[in-house]
């Protein structure tokens, strides 16, 4: 059962500064060695979840025709900031079809900390919400004719990471799902809903999400024979694969900082593990 909202919403990253191009960009293809160039097509789109009016966006190389993994890219507990939609478009720069998600309603990003806790703290709460909006997202993405459909990931970071891991457990039609620095609470596994395989990069100096955490997660996922790697970064704190972390820091007060090297090694990780676990 969860316990204590604010411990596990106020580990959450920052806002990058870096604004967003809606349209075209190009860059290069950083997969298999690949050093093609491809041009990054980045769309806003609006869809639903019963009367709540979401606005993600969604990325892919548009000189391409082929038919390609798709993977969902969960927040920090901000909202869909521009950290969010640069992820996904690092991951379009792999070759893959993503979709920013908006976990909120309406784009909605917090301003403070507070406001960002007001925010998540019901999916903390209610760890049943994460399934429905990964729903919601999956059933958009999946009208791209670029997404390979049986082919479903999604990545998180912080309180995406929680919400990713949960919408697993819950059931969602995931093969692949990748938490950076999140919580590892809220349901518990069960052998006949999580089918995912799971990959958990995790910093060795995190405080947020404690070496009794980590190990009550390992043990609950062993009990169901769950097919999961937990990769921990030694030195590194929450939030260290956010470049703004450590300013975030300063300004409110939390114990967070970008560690380079740990993102580096955790966004090979989580390629590696694509690699391995989509279907060619």
């Amino acid at each position: 059962m969860f316990k204590a909202p604010w411990l596990f919403t106020v580990l959450c990253c920052a806002i990058v500064s870096a604004s967003c191009n809606n349209g075209a960009q190009t860059a290069p293809r950083d997969k298999d060695g690949d050093t093609s160039v491809v041009s990054i097509k980045e769309e806003a789109v609006t869809y639903a979840l019963d009367t709540v009016t979401l606005k993600g966006y969604i990325t892919y190389d548009q000189n391409s025709e082929a038919v390609r993994p798709a993977v969902l890219v969960l927040p920090e507990w901000w909202g869909l900031n521009d950290y969010t939609r640069s992820r996904a478009r690092q991951l379009a720069s792999l070759g893959y079809i993503a979709m920013a998600v908006d976990m909120y309603g309406q784009g909605k990003i917090a301003a403070d900390p507070t406001e960002a806790q007001a925010l998540a703290t019901p999916f903390y709460m209610n760890p049943q919400l994460t399934r429905f909006y990964v729903d919601a997202a999956l059933s958009k993405l999946k009208t791209y004719k670029q997404a390979d459909t049986s082919n479903l990931a999604a990545i998180g970071y912080c309180f995406g990471g929680y919400v990713a891991l949960n919408a697993a457990k819950l059931g969602a039609p995931l093969q692949g799902v990748v938490s950076f620095h999140g919580s590892l609470g809220g349901v518990a596994p069960a052998k006949d809903l999580l089918k995912a395989r799971v990959l958990v990069c995790h910093g060795g100096a995190d405080n947020f999400v404690p070496d009794a955490e980590v190990n009550a997660f390992k043990k609950s996922m062993d009990s169901v024979g769950a097919d999961y790697t937990v990769k921990i970064y030694p030195n590194a704190t929450h939030a260290f694969t956010n470049p703004d972390a450590t300013r975030t820091a300063e300004k409110f007060k939390m114990p967070i900082q970008y560690n380079p090297a740990a993102d580096s090694a955790s966004w090979n990780d989580m390629k590696a593990f694509f690699q391995a676990t989509f279907k060619r």
